[in-house]
């Protein structure tokens, strides 16, 4: 099980990532603006974080380098999950630090997949530190 911050600023979406976070054995709160979820990472220090690019009071990318820039939460991996699908929106996300990126609409069991990647991901290399 892991702890998951989901940031994302529409309630739909929110529920029904959560409900298939939750599904597979994880515990998950949804925050909805860039600058929550900032300061959520800082006090919870989540196994993962998921993050939507177009919200409010900070946008994701600027959250995302928030969290990078940080040495309490720059180990956090982050999935980015955004309607955003331009190559330099991709590829900009990657290179700050992103460790996924997924588009919207997607495919639940695959997002699935690759949160459990991920998360198998960060916890080898925190094994081998």
């Amino acid at each position: 099980m892991a702890y998951i911050i989901l940031a994302d600023d529409d309630p739909l979406l929110g529920e029904l990532v959560r409900f298939k976070l939750e599904a597979d054995g994880h515990r998950v709160d949804i925050v909805t603006d860039g600058q929550a979820v900032c300061d959520a990472a800082v006090a919870m220090l989540p196994d993962l974080i998921i993050l939507d690019s177009m919200m409010p009071v900070l946008s994701g990318p600027q959250a995302l380098g928030w969290l990078k820039g940080r040495a309490e939460t720059q180990s956090i991996p982050i999935i980015m999950l955004t309607a955003r699908k331009a190559r330099d929106d991709v590829v900009g996300a990657l290179q700050s630090g992103a460790d996924d990126y997924v588009t919207k609409p997607f495919i639940p069991d695959e997002f699935l997949l690759r949160v459990r990647a991920v998360l198998n991901k960060s916890r080898a290399a925190d094994a081998s530190d």
